[in-house]
């Protein structure tokens, strides 16, 4: 295994066992299987153990097998406060030591602010007093590190990311992701501050793995002989501004797998045949497309606010992928922001269209993106968690 350096000078395994994806046996997690797993990834070099408070009986799983194990002092284990359920300072306590009691330890090695969407979610979390609680917890020695997970777009993770003294963030970023969300440029702005970026959605769900015929026969053009998803980690691994990529393995072949490539995976090594090959396979799942945004960003800021390369991801992304869940994923990425840039904001104004290098129809397209990203279902289902989780912040 080899490992990556974290602000203060730890080396954290570059593999990360994300933990969200525990086998069950019923309805709960299969612990047998589970406590199998991890300890051969711990036994291959594997240090590095990601869950959060709404991952059911996660938590709880992982507490058990570092117990029964007595392997506490070998891992370092990241979990997550939910901000956006949080209400009081007295609430962030009581799910703390929650976390604390399910992970059966006394302190948390990197203690996350779990999916930010919006600075507006920071803001929300310094009126009840996050700033004093983090110092308070840090001193007493029952958090070493403190971070944010983040999925929105790159110019609110710059903001939230320049808004106080973090010690790690973590971040959606594969190469189907690199011009959205956080993003090369986020990734990059964090290292530049020394900060340490956790990789989350390597495989974008397993999208980078289950390649379409056509994208397999580029693929098999690579001398390596790498898997798609070896491709995908390669390619992350390569970047040297990446710490940790998380993996979230259930069966022992995956675990064996994914140590094979962290074991020689190495930044830099990337070569000239990898690269084309990875922007060949990324124009053969694009084909899908419904609209030519390269996400260059030339068309913002919006004057209306409009997130003209959110909503044309997202549109894309249901054709690309499945509707449905790009419908999901683009309500948690837009809806939840206090400011989210549907669509419908859209005034006709036409600045976007004289800046587009793609002369892409804009007014057009955005009309057609919103028509498709939130049917009436959908609609309804986001004005309803916006008034939900955004009506105090």
């Amino acid at each position: 295994m080899k490992y990556r350096a974290d602000k203060n000078g730890n080396m954290i395994s570059q593999l990360g066992y994300g933990c969200m994806r525990f086998s069950k046996k019923g309805a709960s997690i299969d612990f047998a299987k589970a406590e199998k797993e991890v300890m051969l990834a711990i036994e291959k070099g594997v240090n590095y153990f990601d869950t959060a408070y709404i991952y059911p009986g996660s938590e709880d799983c992982l507490g058990k097998i570092f117990e029964k194990n007595n392997c506490r002092d070998k891992v370092y284990i990241a979990t997550k406060l939910p901000q956006y359920i949080m209400r009081s300072e007295s609430s962030i306590d009581k799910i703390f030591n929650e976390e604390l009691s399910r992970l059966r330890t006394d302190y948390i090695d990197y203690y996350l602010m779990h999916m930010f969407t919006d600075y507006s979610e920071w803001e929300h979390l310094q009126t009840l007093g996050i700033v004093d609680w983090i110092k308070k917890n840090k001193e007493a020695g029952r958090i070493k590190n403190i971070g944010f997970s983040y999925h929105g777009d790159t110019e609110m993770f710059l903001k939230i990311l320049d808004a106080y003294d973090w010690d790690f963030c973590q971040i959606q970023y594969n190469y189907l992701d690199e011009h959205t969300q956080a993003g090369r440029r986020g990734l990059n702005a964090a290292a530049e501050k020394g900060i340490p970026v956790v990789i989350m959605e390597p495989l974008r769900g397993g999208k980078l793995v289950r390649l379409s015929e056509k994208a397999l026969n580029v693929l098999k053009k690579d001398s390596h002989g790498y898997t798609p998803a070896e491709l995908g980690l390669r390619w992350l691994w390569d970047q040297s501004e990446v710490t940790c990529v998380l993996s979230g393995m259930n069966s022992t072949e995956m675990v064996e797998k994914n140590i094979r490539i962290a074991s020689d995976a190495e930044a830099g090594s990337f070569t000239d045949e990898d690269f084309a090959i990875v922007e060949e396979i990324k124009k053969i799942i694009k084909e899908q497309e419904r609209v030519g945004c390269t996400g260059c960003r030339y068309c913002m800021p919006c004057p209306k606010g409009v997130d003209i390369q959110g909503n044309f991801f997202y549109y894309n992304l249901m054709y690309m992928e499945k509707k449905n869940p790009a419908r999901f994923e683009f309500a948690q990425n837009m809806a939840m922001r206090k400011e989210p840039g549907f669509a419908t904001q859209c005034v006709g104004c036409g600045k976007c269209e004289k800046h587009c290098p793609q002369g892409i129809k804009i007014i057009d397209m955005l009309k057609e993106a919103d028509k498709h990203l939130r049917p009436l279902p959908f609609k309804i289902g986001m004005k309803i968690a916006r008034k939900i989780l955004i009506k105090s912040k």
